[in-house]
């Protein structure tokens, strides 16, 4: 049937008898001319087809086919991650077990480097350097060990050059750190008081700004604030939160409702340049005697004249007073709130172990290890335990270690879930840690930069089909349990689009925040196909030139042993199995998968081989012959050299869409899957576009594909937003006309059988190019201050950290700074307390 389209032309449409007869001969000339090529390759594929079925028949009593259990998978993945966290955890209660620990000192820029309190510190600590080196030995995928002194000094191993910003200084200061903040505090309500009086102006407002900014550094998603100014009246600084507490997120993008903050530490910071009086009768009323409420004064300017007031409020509401006199002193000012909202848990003896939420690693941005750009913190305070210093609750730090979120999304492999199958995690807040279509990074010119809020999006963003959140939900209370959607998921970069039918499993991950899912799509991949071959024969068809294997993915574990480290995943894997390396850890389901696969498409090695010897038995512009198959194996045959290429990058490592990695299968692959069985699907790599004439088409079909070559004309897509495009199989030809102002012109467009393929024919007698655009126009998007507002105060299900310590008798108070100034209104207290009080 393939051959007798080339004899002639498909009936044409009834438009077609308006084209002049010659025009009709060139166009059922052209249209022959395509199903020639196309019988061509399609012939050979099916030839190879019929070798590689011969070659599975021959071992088919082998065959086993399993069906993926979805329930069981997502729990032994959630135990595999909880051992690492344990064994993440583990290292950290080591470090908390010295009298005090790096290889590399740094110093914040405003912190005297001679203090006697530094100098002290840092020569305790030294006993760090010989445990973070042993717990490296035990476990070589660690990426950094640190402690973070309460006085400002940071010990990190393995040490690094630190870099200065344009200005010559080095302001990183691990005290704003959110694994530094989350691991030295329980999680607080924050009410910022700030005076805009006709005296806070110029100098005094410029620093009563920087110490609002500064505050808000030190909060994190598991805290919530809201921020009031005040002069004559009271007022909101964003009047879409009156009245309620928002989530310290970046953006505020989920805000709580009234009574629905953190329900743990409360606080009210105070910035002003004075006050006439101290209030006592609002606080004995609202807040005494447990003093539940703490208040902290920042007293701005140099004047002192009502000090003992501001000084009063704080010392009698179990805060802390500062002097706030220039820009350089904000910064040590302010962290002195949390040393003293970490006193109860300090007294109770509590090393509560905390995990952040995903951050970027800046270091390793900027270097080669960009895989490893994705962490987790994990950390715990560290204190002193002398008993005549006990009711002061004394901190001394933070200790803490480094998870690469890659290390544990490595327990999830991409041959168990499937080719449009995934693994991703979430925080309690129902913010993503990991997920394939998590895309952290953008384009600024040629260098890539971390996007502003790249670790608060909601995993409502990313799994819209879930409209209920139904998922998130059940997710983020730590629940097991499974959910089916008809999802729509693109490909190629989002040019494409491909329904299906997914189930995600999930469960919590003991001891930690975070929560896994899994997703199974229906249909190709819902099984697993398994066959017993011999490792000798496996092993000889592994061996040759044209095969390969994803590097990203876990055969062989070489991360335990420095001598393994420098091994590709193949290398690994032959030295595994020819019993070089016996004691490699080796994933001996995915190698007798890759043995098996191996094995049944060695044919095609010969064939190619025999096409490529032959000069008239591969046709002109076929460039790459390729196969690939669900563990990862790669086959391809190269018929052009990289000069004579128009797709140099297609199947190299730069080309992260059309291989294995460790988030998803090939494009030509992922693609190939869900097109009916028996037929061929193109496709165009779009990166091959720019900049060159000629152009890739892939042609896929399950289990074989062929790169053609073809003559294009250079379209630059939109670069901000286009259209995805979805093809119908059941539109055989279609015809219409556009209309170009004083002329128009008409189109044919014409199925290619057995493809994805179209003819487009147009009449070319009528210019259009300076009306018809090559996207679609979209509808200008009004803003909307009043939907931006809702969506700002409406509550997402999240579920707070199971620890909380606000609060010990035992404390001891005294020590609540030194002296002060500030003119606040009684309406204002009463109101700061009602909120505090309300949401106790």
């Amino acid at each position: 049937s393939c051959l007798a389209l080339i004899t002639m032309c498909r009936p044409l449409p009834v438009c077609w008898p308006v084209v002049s007869p010659a025009a009709l001969f060139s166009i059922c000339y052209a249209y022959t001319k395509i199903h020639n090529m196309m019988c061509i390759v399609h012939i050979k594929v099916h030839l190879l087809c019929k070798y590689i079925y011969k070659k599975y028949k021959d071992i088919e009593g082998a065959v086993k086919i399993e069906e993926v259990d979805g329930e069981e998978l997502v729990k032994k993945f959630a135990e595999e991650m909880e051992e690492i966290c344990k064994e993440s955890t583990f290292q950290v209660n080591n470090n908390t077990a010295f009298s005090y620990v790096s290889f590399n000192i740094q110093v914040p820029t405003n912190v005297y480097n001679q203090d006697p309190d530094i100098l002290n510190g840092v020569y305790m600590s030294e006993a760090l350097n010989d445990i973070f080196v042993d717990n490296f030995q035990k476990d070589p995928t660690l990426t950094w060990q640190f402690f973070g002194s309460s006085t400002g000094f940071f010990r990190l191993y393995p040490g690094i050059q630190w870099t200065p910003d344009e200005n010559g200084v080095v302001t990183f200061d691990c005290r704003n750190r959110n694994w530094y903040i989350q691991a030295a505090t329980s999680p607080k309500d924050v009410i910022i008081v700030v005076d805009v009086s006709g005296s806070m102006k110029g100098l005094r407002l410029t620093i009563a700004k920087h110490t609002i900014n500064t505050i808000l550094d030190t909060l994190g998603e598991n805290d919530f604030v809201n921020i009031i100014a005040y002069s004559d009246y009271v007022r909101y600084v964003e009047p879409c939160f009156k009245g309620i507490l928002v989530q310290a997120d970046l953006d505020n993008r989920e805000a709580a409702a009234l009574g629905q903050g953190s329900l743990c530490n409360q606080a009210i910071m105070l910035i002003t340049d004075g006050a006439m009086e101290d209030f006592q009768d609002v606080f004995q009323e609202f807040n005494w005697p447990d003093r539940r409420v703490r208040v902290f004064t920042y007293l701005i300017g140099r004047e002192m004249t009502f000090a003992e007031n501001v000084k009063w409020i704080a010392c009698n509401n179990k805060g802390y007073y500062t002097h706030v006199s220039t820009l350089a002193d904000v910064q040590e000012n302010v962290m002195e709130y949390l040393h003293v909202l970490s006193r109860p848990m300090v007294i109770n003896h509590d090393h509560d172990i905390i995990w952040t939420e995903a951050y970027m690693d800046s270091v390793l941005f900027n270097t080669q290890a960009q895989s490893l750009l994705m962490m987790t913190s994990v950390a715990m305070p560290v204190f002193s335990k002398k008993e005549e210093t006990l009711s002061h609750g004394i901190l001394l730090g933070v200790v803490g270690t480094d998870v690469a979120l890659r290390e544990l999304m490595r327990l999830a492999p991409r041959y168990k879930l499937g080719i449009q199958g995934y693994a991703f995690l979430i925080t309690n807040n129902g913010y993503i840690l990991s997920h394939p279509d998590l895309r952290p990074l953008y384009k600024e010119g040629k260098k890539l930069k971390p996007k502003p809020n790249y670790n608060s999006v909601d995993l409502s963003e990313v799994e819209w089909e879930d409209t209920e959140e139904k998922l998130r939900t059940a997710m983020v209370k730590g629940e097991t349990g499974t959910l089916s959607l008809d999802v729509r998921t693109s490909v190629d970069k989002g040019r494409r689009v491909l329904f299906l039918r997914n189930d995600y499993f999930y469960t919590d991950i003991k001891e930690t925040p975070f929560s896994l899912g899994i997703v199974l799509s229906r249909g190709y991949g819902e099984y697993i196909f398994t066959g017993n071959v011999s490792v000798e024969d496996g092993l000889h068809d592994l061996l040759t030139p044209d095969l390969t294997i994803a590097n990203e993915w876990t055969y062989c574990e070489t991360d335990i042993d420095p001598a393994h480290r420098k091994l590709t995943q193949l290398e690994a894997v032959k030295k595994y199995l020819t019993g070089k390396e016996p004691d490699l850890d080796c994933d001996s389901q995915l190698l007798q998968q890759t043995l098996f696969d191996a094995v049944v498409s060695a044919p095609m090695e010969a064939y190619w081989t025999a096409l490529m010897l032959n000069t008239s038995g591969m046709e002109d512009g076929i460039e790459t012959a390729f196969l690939g198959t669900r563990s990862g194996l790669l086959r391809f045959q190269r018929y052009a050299g990289i000069e004579k290429r128009s797709g140099r990058s297609f199947l190299t490592s730069t080309d992260m869409e059309n291989i294995f990695t460790l988030d998803h299968f090939p494009v030509w692959y992922r693609r190939a899957a869900e097109y009916p069985a028996g037929q061929f699907l193109y496709y165009m790599p779009r990166q091959d576009t720019r900049g060159r004439g000629h152009t890739n088409v892939t042609l896929s079909v399950s289990p074989l594909a062929y790169v053609h070559k073809k003559k294009v004309d250079i379209l630059q897509p939109c670069d901000t937003e286009y259209p995805s495009f979805i093809y119908e199989p059941s539109v055989k030809e279609t015809n219409s006309i556009i209309k170009c102002g004083r002329c128009q012109k008409m189109f044919v467009v014409q199925q290619i059988p057995e493809s994805n393929l179209l003819m487009l024919v147009v009449q070319a007698d009528c210019d259009c190019s300076s009306r018809y655009w090559f996207f679609v126009p979209l509808d200008p998007v009004q803003h909307n201050a009043s939907v931006k507002c809702d969506r700002m105060r409406s509550q997402k299900i999240r579920r707070r950290p199971e620890s909380c310590h606000s609060y010990h008798p035992q404390e001891n108070a005294d020590d609540c700074g030194g002296a002060s100034v500030i003119s606040l209104s009684y309406v204002l207290l009463l109101l700061c307390l009602s909120i505090a009080g309300s949401i106790s």
